[in-house]
């Protein structure tokens, strides 16, 4: 919003209320589409999601959860609340040894997709997380995804016409440019299906 981009240009600090009031204008705008980018209110998209992970659950197929930084943490949120809570086969690939190990010997920018490539199988669930939507990394691990035969949910933000946005069966947008606002709002989406699942 152009208000948190004038007071941060100008080094002031916006209240605790002020941000509060400005996620909740944001949780208010955000868009999600379906393939091809049709446009769903965001009741009929987390309905899909929560269909998706309930046949997950009943066929025992595979959650995969990714993201880097701040997404990663979210991703490693999901996947505890959807192994421990919900009961659903989860995976978010953040062994230390194995993420370095790819990392390593075929490039950060392989290292989900070989993942992907070696764990996923046909009708697995993939959550894809990225503020930006421009992680090299995930959209080759999407890309990936895809071709495997995988159902796609991503959550991204900044531009609205970002590259993994383009790509998810189900696609939750924030409309910010603002980490905090992006994370904590995406955070709030994991948290509401992993609780309703």
């Amino acid at each position: 919003m152009a208000e948190i981009a004038e007071v941060v240009k100008n080094n002031r600090k916006p209240s605790f209320t002020r941000y509060c009031q400005n996620l909740d204008a944001y949780i208010a705008q955000i868009e999600v589409t379906g393939a091809d980018n049709i446009k769903l209110s965001t009741a009929a998209g987390s309905e899909r999601v929560q269909l998706f992970l309930e046949e997950c659950r009943q066929s025992q197929r595979k959650v995969f959860i990714l993201g880097n930084g701040g997404s990663a943490a979210i991703a490693a949120h999901i996947q505890n609340d959807l192994c421990n809570g919900a009961g659903i086969r989860a995976l978010s690939c953040q062994d230390i040894p194995t993420l370095t190990a790819l990392s390593n010997d075929h490039g950060y920018a392989k290292a989900y997709e070989r993942f992907i490539r070696q764990w996923a199988a046909e009708g697995d669930f993939v959550i894809a997380i990225s503020s930006s939507g421009e992680s090299e990394n995930i959209l080759r691990a999407v890309t990936s995804a895809v071709q495997i035969g995988c159902r796609i949910f991503t959550m991204s933000g900044f531009k609205a016409y970002n590259s993994l946005r383009q790509m998810g069966d189900i696609n939750f947008y924030v409309p910010s440019s603002h980490y905090g606002h992006v994370e904590t709002i995406h955070a709030i989406i994991g948290h509401f299906i992993t609780d309703t699942a």
